[in-house]
């Protein structure tokens, strides 16, 4: 079982960037993915982006193109997540998750850490 632990959020003004990271621990970690998520108050949770944990090829949500950036630090077990020129909309809880059975799907999360711009 790995935990994931997200840290970096907090309080930015619009136009303002944060960086996000998610460390693993727990068992030998080998992720085929990982990605974030966040969930808007009163929305459901939505796919920021993700990376595969290996060759590194990113994949983005139409909302993240162009402003944020996924990367990871495979020997530190460590992803980011990379957010510039933030809006008011991008306030929500951001979640990093783990694939690391292969399947496609994310079956490990962290806790998730609160992200608040302000205009």
């Amino acid at each position: 079982q790995v935990q994931l632990v997200e840290s970096g959020g907090g309080l930015v003004q619009a136009g303002g960037s944060l960086r996000l990271s998610c460390t693993v621990s727990g068992r030998t970690f080998s992720s085929h993915a990982m990605g974030w998520f966040r969930q808007a108050p009163g929305k459901e949770r939505a796919f920021v982006g993700a990376i595969t944990w290996i060759a590194g090829s990113t994949f983005y949500a139409d909302s993240a193109k162009g402003r944020f950036t996924i990367s990871r630090d495979i020997a530190k077990n460590t992803l980011y997540l990379q957010m510039n020129s933030l809006k008011p909309e991008d306030t929500a809880v951001y979640y990093c998750a783990a694939d690391t059975d292969g399947t496609g799907e994310f079956g490990s999360w962290g806790q998730g850490t609160q992200v608040t711009v302000s205009a």
